[in-house]
């Protein structure tokens, strides 16, 4: 039965596609957070530092969450894994119901940790078990396919959010302050309710896909039973590749996070006539469309040219994006930090792949350790904040620049697979 089609696509195909809409979702749910910085700090009153505690609270739960899942998904295997990170998640999607009946602040916060947490659980999960599915020569190229799929969700994440959340006529902060105490109480009260509708719809969508991979039956990977692969954990930290790849991912991830996150704060600094909170929502769909189109691409491109070629590449297009941005002035800045998006589109599975290169046993462990990287999307916002609200938003984003050169030298050096002794 099973073992006879292990090595064929039919096998393999719908446990591919369902990890895909998996893709889709969580990732859609993860880029309502860029538009969901503008409207709580909005609703809660924020500077642009206190704001960006969305994504630290959201990005921090991966570096927590990240290893204890790797444990549990070695024990439990892949399906478990995606199941319970599916039912944490919609748990998290739930506590925005009660966080915007209070407007507590870290009532949200708290909502958005337990939410990624279990985002963290799904792509520790995913991202290993995409490449065990079929030829490990097209890991890169699956994993790029599948976060394709993840970029359609993305894409239309901000829009959709912007929508909900934002208003087509922006409400100047001078008009917020004008209101009498209780006009205020009303006003920010109306504002946090407007984010029970998307996420209890969240909720609801997590809880079906768990069911759907409770009842679909999926293939047994082969490292999932063999024991005698089983290696001690603290030996991985002897791959040096994979250590430089941790780097490699928090820099991409606090990047990008970092960019997409002051996008709409940017618009309003540049203060454009006619351009809104709402439409500048689209600078945004933009990055995302754009990290769509390259992932496309990227799925045959890294087919025929090597991986670390490409990401070297990237990273040159990507600092040169946003060093127009940060010079130049108007849209021509805001369509340059959309742009970055293309060139970043198959960043994450080049470094993913790289950095579990030769792994063999130590895959699941050390894909955990990978994603604690992630972590840099906690930390690059914050910092970015910081800088926004001391020295202005145009200097915070030297900062991605910084790290777009780190995934230079991964691409040139970090990469090879090598042993720390």
């Amino acid at each position: 039965m099973l073992k006879k089609n292990t090595n064929t696509s039919t096998t393999f195909l719908l446990p591919f596609i369902i990890v895909m809409v998996l893709m889709f979702f969580w990732n859609m749910s993860r880029n309502i957070n860029d538009v969901l910085i503008p409207h709580l700090k909005r609703a809660c009153q924020l500077t642009d530092l206190q704001s960006s505690l969305v994504q630290s609270a959201f990005f921090g739960a991966y570096f927590l969450v990240a290893l204890p899942s790797g444990w549990y998904i070695e024990k439990k295997g892949y399906r478990a894994g995606m199941v319970t990170g599916l039912l944490i998640s919609a748990f998290g999607a739930c506590i925005f119901y009660p966080a915007a009946a209070t407007r507590y602040y870290p009532f949200f916060l708290a909502a958005l940790f337990v939410m990624a947490s279990g985002f963290a659980l799904l792509e520790v999960t995913a991202s290993p078990y995409i490449t065990k599915l079929g030829d490990p020569l097209g890991a890169s190229s699956r994993l790029s396919l599948s976060a394709a799929a993840g970029s359609i969700g993305a894409t239309i994440a901000p829009y959709l959010a912007s929508l909900m959340l934002l208003h087509k006529k922006d409400i100047p902060q001078e008009t917020i302050n004008s209101f009498s105490p209780v006009a205020l109480q009303s006003f920010l009260s109306a504002e946090a309710n407007l984010v029970k509708l998307p996420y209890f719809s969240l909720a609801g969508l997590f809880l079906i896909m768990a069911l759907i991979l409770i009842f679909v039956k999926l293939p047994v990977i082969k490292e999932e039973a063999v024991a005698s692969e089983k290696k001690s954990f603290l030996h991985i930290l002897t791959f040096r590749h994979t250590l430089f790849g941790v780097g490699a991912e928090f820099c991409y991830v606090g990047a990008e996070v970092g960019i997409v996150s002051f996008i709409i704060r940017y618009s309003r600094w540049l203060h454009l006539p006619g351009l809104t909170e709402q439409k500048a929502a689209l600078f945004i769909t933009g990055f995302m469309g754009l990290v769509l189109a390259g992932r496309l691409g990227g799925a045959y491109i890294l087919q025929k040219v090597s991986p670390n070629i490409v990401l070297a590449f990237c990273s040159c297009g990507a600092f040169v994006m946003v060093s127009l941005a940060i010079f130049m002035h108007g849209y021509f800045s805001l369509f340059s930090l959309s742009f970055v998006g293309f060139f970043t589109s198959v960043i994450y599975p080049i470094i993913f792949s790289l950095s579990i290169k030769d792994l063999g046993g130590y895959t699941k462990t050390a894909s955990s350790i990978f994603i604690l990287g992630i972590v840099g999307g906690a930390i690059v916002p914050p910092i970015m904040g910081y800088i926004s609200d001391v020295s202005g938003i145009k200097y915070a984003f030297v900062i991605p620049l910084i790290c777009y050169v780190y995934l230079l030298y991964f691409a040139l050096s970090g990469h090879k697979v090598k042993f720390i002794k």
